[in-house]
């Protein structure tokens, strides 16, 4: 059986939702249904978690690689904490190069997932959508960036997630994260490259 490692945040551990509507769960679920088995995903996820918190838990859980598939959404904290850019890109580019060692040193193997757009939210009532948009996209093009550079897969969930503008089905009754109808999205958004990962 093939071992997955779900490195995040609240986006990961899925604030407000059952297990089994987080989107590493219905990954899980969706490369089951086109014959990939892949064991239950081991989290190192917590909710407000920036990337330097992110990098000290996993010196803490110390997860026993390798794993299979390694998939690393992580950053919305730290805009949201007003950290500049710069200041992310360090933090972030060690992650993503922990996240592919704990994938075997494999690139392929590794799936990193961008900052989804939280302004779209009800939470975000009242405050400057339009600047948390730039700001998460400001973020978001430096760690695509990096994903790249160290060859790993980038999957963008930020269009998708704006969609919690219009429809408060896919918002959590936090106002702030989404319902598991949004992660599915995004698990079918991550699946095929998580299926053309494991099959490399």
């Amino acid at each position: 059986m093939l071992r997955y490692l779900a490195l995040g945040d609240s986006y990961t551990i899925g604030e407000g939702v059952e297990d089994q509507e987080r989107w590493p769960t219905l990954l899980v679920a969706m490369l089951a249904s086109r014959g990939i088995v892949v064991g239950p995903p081991h989290y190192v996820a917590q909710t407000a978690w920036t990337t330097d918190e992110l990098s000290d838990a996993i010196d803490a859980a110390k997860p026993a690689g390798p794993f299979d598939l390694v998939t690393l959404l992580i950053g919305v904290n730290d805009q949201y904490r007003a950290r500049p850019v710069t200041a992310f890109t360090g933090e972030f580019t060690t992650l993503v190069k922990r996240a592919i060692g704990f994938a075997g040193a494999r690139p392929e193997r590794t799936i990193v997932v961008s900052i989804p757009d939280w302004g779209a939210t009800p939470f975000a009532s009242g405050r400057d959508r339009d600047l948390i948009g730039r700001e998460v996209g400001a973020y978001n093009t430096k760690a695509e960036s990096i994903a790249k550079r160290l060859g790993a897969h980038w999957v963008d969930v930020t269009e998708a997630s704006r969609a919690m503008l219009t429809d408060n089905t896919l918002v959590a009754t936090d106002g702030l994260h989404p319902t598991g109808a949004m992660y599915r999205r995004w698990a079918e958004l991550i699946e095929p490259i998580a299926e053309r990962a494991l099959s490399s």
